[in-house]
């Protein structure tokens, strides 16, 4: 069963439109709210690409959250675990989480291994369907250097049985064909990365980003420049 065939169990619900458009609300706040999806395989790096991306964008006063796969299941989606049906309603939660966040100007930035074709039209379906652009980032790396990086000693346990059901080792990774955004992690650093990712925004109107930067109490302005590793 995919996302888009599970049926609604909730009667006697009527939608309830508030006050604004997203366009008006657009209009008033001075700001777009979108979707960035990161895709790819643990340790491809992904995480670590949103998160600096993530700080890069606030430090520009730009409205950014991030949404990220592990931390989701502490909460939202604790009872969920990583069979395919699994898999498939943990995007379709984040999916509708996201897209709120996008309706309300923020630009939300989820990194999701999210391995299967289907469940990522599905997401990006429910973006369109709302008037949201959804722009895909596959952070492409080949499984031999994850493996090398495993950070979380991940890919070890999947090869000595221990972890079942493990994405690019004994459950597959669909890659994305033509995601706006394709960037080689084991290529390039974070720095350059997050720039081709905000090039990509800026040549489409989504982004503006100001020249002056914000600071924190401790100095922190910007993306850091270092290798991608996980």
């Amino acid at each position: 069963m995919t996302a888009a065939t599970r049926e609604a169990k909730a009667t006697n619900i009527v939608w309830h439109d508030g006050s604004f458009t997203r366009q008006e609300r657009e209009s008033i706040l001075g700001r777009k709210g979108f979707m960035l999806w990161f895709t790819g395989l643990s340790a491809s790096g992904k995480s670590t690409l949103a998160t600096a991306l993530e700080q890069h964008l606030v430090a520009h006063g730009v409205s950014a959250y991030r949404l990220d796969g592990d931390n989701i299941r502490f909460g939202l989606n604790k009872n969920l675990g990583f069979s395919d049906q699994d898999r498939t309603e943990n995007i379709r939660r984040i999916s509708e989480v996201a897209k709120l966040f996008a309706d309300s100007t923020t630009i939300a930035i989820t990194s999701f291994i999210s391995p299967f074709k289907a469940d990522r039209a599905v997401a990006r379906e429910l973006h369109n369907a709302a008037g949201i652009p959804f722009i895909e980032v596959y952070a492409d790396v080949p499984i031999q250097v994850a493996e090398q990086r495993d950070p979380k000693g991940l890919y070890k346990k999947a090869r000595e049985g221990v972890i079942k059901d493990f994405t690019g080792i004994s459950s597959p990774y669909e890659a994305p064909e033509q995601a706006e955004v394709h960037i080689r992690t084991d290529l390039v650093s974070v720095e350059e990365g997050v720039r081709k990712i905000v090039a990509y925004l800026e040549e489409r109107d989504l982004l503006t980003l100001s020249k002056g930067v914000k600071r924190d109490s401790n100095g922190v302005s910007d993306t850091p420049s270092k290798a991608i590793k996980a």
